[in-house]
């Protein structure tokens, strides 16, 4: 299993498999092919169907300029070796072909090119379940955050600072601004509304929805309206860790250091996700990218509150199963409408998962590994229109 520091990804949204992904690929590229005359993209899958929307021609040419290069929205339905798959040519000035290659963006702004296997030396964790992990930390009886330093190295917890205080600014930059986000709708912010109206009735419960909610809102209406985020495990679903996160970390008084250990473990349960399964709404729908935001939050809200290692899986579990079957049908291509208000919904279910873990754990049947194998298989069951391609569900009914 791979690094953590590939779930949490510093970068402007709004969406790290069809901005991220395609803009690394387009990196990668150029700089096998400098000296071409022109280049051509070919988008297909979820990439060429809403990729207007999430801007994944303009993040192409940030790289490859538009005055050479051609980029094509390819929306035939075809056999695809993944449902964010890029061709790109490169050309001499003669018009002959320089160079193609085939770019699959998988989710988390990674990608993989085709013929080209993963370097082995990429993988830090030889563990590749839960269920291998939990066993490992509960023979040295030590916690899963200190099972992450042991393989990444304490520099992680420096990597992670800069995860936090980017996750803490980018819901300080939302709860400060509003307006209008780009794009067509008229959709308008709401974070600072939420955070600044208080209920006329307002108990401690409702001020913590409110809050928390509003700390959602602020990250993810970030992400829409292209400001830095950070993945998490996707920007799509950006707002839900920052979110419980800071809300629990500021109403309890934890520190800085017990926020890195949380945010360490979410990331292992975040990796557990893209190695076994999927991030990416274009290939599994929304419950690969939101679900394992809420599984995360609640894994590391569980680290947080010091509970033991089968209360942070049942909390996980909890938050992935009750999101199965969730469909990515974003309006228009945007993550706007219903990515927005979804980051605060899982939010507060991520809290309400870690409630119910504390009271129920020595009653659970179903594991953390078999809810993701069961996500995985979900997702691929799930009609194409419903995964990232805007073809059905509400942004084919909305009007």
């Amino acid at each position: 299993m791979r690094s953590i520091r590939e779930i949490y990804k510093i970068g402007k949204g709004p969406s790290s498999s069809h901005t991220m992904g395609p803009q690394a690929a387009a990196m990668n590229f150029a700089k096998k092919y400098p000296k071409a005359a022109k280049y051509k993209v070919i988008l297909y899958g979820s990439l060429a169907k809403t990729g207007k929307g999430h801007m994944t021609d303009v993040a192409i040419n940030e790289v490859l300029p538009a005055t050479k290069t051609d980029i094509v929205f390819c929306t035939d339905d075809m056999e695809l070796p993944h449902e964010n798959t890029m061709d790109f040519f490169a050309y001499k000035l003669d018009g002959s072909e320089m160079g193609h290659m085939r770019i699959m963006s998988i989710g988390g702004g990674d990608i993989e090119i085709e013929g080209i296997p993963n370097d082995p030396k990429s993988e830090v964790y030889k563990e590749n379940s839960f269920a291998e992990i939990a066993a490992y930390c509960k023979s040295k009886n030590i916690r899963i955050s200190d099972y992450v330093e042991e393989n990444e190295g304490e520099d992680i917890w420096a990597y992670l600072s800069s995860v936090w205080e980017t996750m803490r600014h980018a819901i300080h930059e939302g709860l400060t601004t509003t307006g209008v986000l780009a794009g067509g709708l008229g959709v308008e912010r709401k974070a600072a509304y939420l955070y600044n109206q208080r209920h006329i009735d307002e108990s401690k419960a409702t001020r913590e929805t409110r809050i928390v909610c509003s700390y959602a809102f602020a990250a993810s209406e970030q992400n829409a309206g292209g400001g830095i985020v950070v993945t998490s495990p996707t920007c799509g679903a950006s707002g839900v860790v920052p979110a419980v996160l800071k809300y629990k970390s500021e109403s309890l008084g934890y520190a800085d250091e017990d926020v890195l250990r949380a945010l360490a473990v979410a990331g292992v349960i975040g990796n557990l996700v893209k190695q076994n399964a999927s991030v990416s709404g274009a290939e599994c729908g929304c419950q690969a990218e939101i679900g394992t935001a809420c599984s995360m939050a609640a894994a590391a809200l569980a680290e947080l509150f010091d509970m033991g290692i089968d209360q942070i899986e049942y909390a996980a579990e909890i938050a992935l199963e009750h999101h199965l079957g969730l469909t990515c049908d974003p309006i228009c291509g945007l993550v706007q409408i219903p990515c927005i208000e979804r980051n605060a919904v899982a939010a507060m279910r991520a809290i309400n998962a870690v409630t119910l873990a504390s009271f129920l754990t020595f009653t659970r049947k179903i594991s953390f590994d078999l809810i993701v194998k069961t996500m995985y298989e979900t997702g691929k069951d799930l009609h194409a229109r419903y995964r990232e391609t805007s073809d059905g569900g509400l942004a084919k009914l909305y009007r």
